[in-house]
């Protein structure tokens, strides 16, 4: 498959990259749903501490991701150290912490809207602060997202979806999520800052470095701040096999996508890889619906197409753009 670079064996290893990306992700966040609404054991407790889901991440993706190095990394010289990564650690604990414990006051496709409309405080801050002008297209773009997770977060959710969820607060779940999006946009350009000082810095060097950070943030949040709850998690998950269990494979899941992810951006480019997760989030969406029991109303699945049409039309324009890039480099 290496030496055929074009033809059936690509078209088979985008295939399996796609699988890859959907399989995880799709069953990922159906776990993180059950987490955050299913009542386990007879008592019927609740889940409550669902930060601790990403400590549990950071330590799988960091014994992951050494092992990778050690079974295929030839050489770590030049790759960015490990402390370069604490401050990006923050923000890459913080903000997933929040956009998870949103689901405690918004429905899971909510959540997931909310999540996928990362364009808007990119585009807010490119052009507030640093006098970015984007085109008309581009604002058409953002005006579909933005309007779509409006019209969604406006519309009546059903009395059973409520009925779910541990402390419905729509304006406090919305607000984390978007919270979210502001520390996402912070380690992303943290993490672009790193590579470019080290350009051999490798996806798993920053995988590595990035979950050794969080596991560390996360071990004094939940065992070491005088408030923490990681013994009470632990107690949890002893009296509740089931849900130690839910959260090992939301843990696998996570570390099984980020290698797809790393596949596909390395074989295919970023395009395709924001294609795949994008349509990923549509069908999580879809999934969720048909599991939870809670079908959305047509005002609402109004608003995801609405939400979808906004993200394909960006990824059409990225498309276009690389299309004009490639024709200069040829001429």
């Amino acid at each position: 498959m290496e030496g055929n670079s074009t033809g059936v064996g690509r078209v088979f290893l985008l295939s399996f990259c796609v699988a890859g990306i959907w399989s995880a992700y799709i069953t990922q966040g159906v776990l993180q749903e059950t987490l955050s609404t299913k009542r386990f054991g007879p008592d019927g407790k609740r889940f409550e501490h669902l930060s601790f889901l990403n400590l549990a991440q950071n330590v799988v993706c960091l014994i992951w991701s050494f092992m990778m190095i050690k079974l295929w990394s030839r050489s770590r010289a030049g790759g960015a150290p490990w402390w370069s990564y604490w401050s990006a650690g923050i923000t890459n604990t913080v903000g997933p912490a929040m956009g998870i414990e949103a689901l405690k006051y918004i429905s899971y496709p909510a959540q997931v809207l909310a999540k996928s409309s990362k364009m808007i405080p990119v585009m807010l801050m490119g052009a507030l602060v640093y006098g970015i002008k984007y085109t008309f297209p581009e604002y058409v773009c953002t005006f579909l997202v933005a309007g779509g997770v409006s019209a969604f977060a406006l519309s009546k959710t059903s009395s059973k979806t409520i009925s779910k969820l541990a402390q419905p607060n729509a304006p406090l779940g919305y607000g984390l999520c978007f919270l979210n999006l502001a520390f996402d946009g912070f380690t992303n350009a943290t993490q672009d800052s790193i590579t470019a000082r080290y350009p051999k810095t490798s996806a798993w060097d920053i995988m590595l470095g990035m979950n050794l950070w969080g596991t560390i943030y996360n071990m004094i949040y939940m065992f070491g701040w005088p408030h923490g709850n990681g013994f009470e998690t632990v107690q949890f998950c002893k009296q509740h096999p089931e849900a130690a269990w839910d959260i090992f494979l939301f843990c696998l899941c996570g570390a099984v996508g980020q290698n797809f992810i790393f596949l596909t951006i390395s074989r295919f480019g970023s395009l395709a890889n924001t294609t795949i997760t994008t349509t990923r989030k549509f069908v999580s969406i879809v999934v969720s619906s048909l599991l939870s029991g809670n079908p959305l109303s047509a005002k609402q699945w109004g608003s995801v197409f609405m939400v979808f049409s906004g993200l394909s039309y960006q990824i059409y324009l990225k498309w276009k753009k690389l299309q004009r890039q490639q024709k200069k480099k040829a001429t």
